[in-house]
């Protein structure tokens, strides 16, 4: 047996698993605001330098996103890439191979300010360049926030996965200092369209197609 549905949760069963979804964030009007003052998430505000959750190495989901990601980067062209010279140089992870490259203060495929390729993820540019969606270039890590899935134990060949909102204490001890607004305060809280539509790419390719639109029109009619 599944516990009882919290109040505030939407609950979805999918064959072995039972979707739990904070309504609070889904119908709320979040939305990315990098680019827009952004605070970052270093230890003081920097909106100036536009690294939003960049800051840090995107945490690689296995082998297969491994792969993935090093494949798409090799095939970014110099001036479209900021740090080409240094991913053909040291490879585009860390020496453990768990998380993107940190060179300059951010991730490697962090185009800088004024860099005339273009500002921002390198490998979200180059999927949108291609007409493809940047969640089939992108680290997972990278396209889900600020969604988070916490996945509790079976219980009775059951899974039970929640989906929230990314807190700061998901950081763990190095989300203390942050200048963390993502979800904290109304800074982001600025958007014209509920969360469960303007993520919709990034909920479904979550939880699934099937999931994701009874979810939507639950919350939505």
């Amino acid at each position: 047996m599944v516990d009882d549905v919290e109040p505030g949760v939407e609950e979805i069963r999918d064959g072995d698993t039972t979707w739990r979804f904070d309504r609070a964030f889904l119908t709320s009007n979040w939305t990315c605001i990098w680019g827009k003052g952004c605070l970052g998430i270093l230890a003081e505000p920097a909106p100036e330098l536009n690294q939003g959750c960049c800051s840090v190495g995107a945490e690689i989901d296995g082998e297969d996103e491994s792969r993935r990601v090093a494949g798409l980067a090799a095939t970014l062209e110099p001036e479209h890439f900021q740090f080409h010279a240094e991913a053909e140089a040291l490879g585009v992870f860390d020496e453990a191979g768990t998380n993107t490259r940190v060179v300059d203060g951010a991730c490697v495929f962090l185009n800088r300010p004024g860099f005339a390729g273009g500002e921002g993820c390198a490998l979200h540019l180059a999927a949108v360049a291609d007409g493809e969606s940047p969640i089939d270039w992108k680290p997972s890590v990278c396209w889900q926030l600020p969604v988070r899935v916490d996945w509790a134990p079976p219980v009775d060949g059951v899974e039970v996965a929640h989906v929230r909102a990314w807190s700061r204490a998901d950081w763990g001890d190095d989300g203390d200092p942050m200048a963390w607004c993502c979800t904290e305060g109304d800074r982001a809280y600025v958007g014209d369209r509920p969360v469960v539509e303007s993520l919709a790419d990034e909920l479904e390719g979550i939880v699934g197609t099937a999931v994701y639109v009874e979810l939507r029109r639950r919350l939505t009619e």
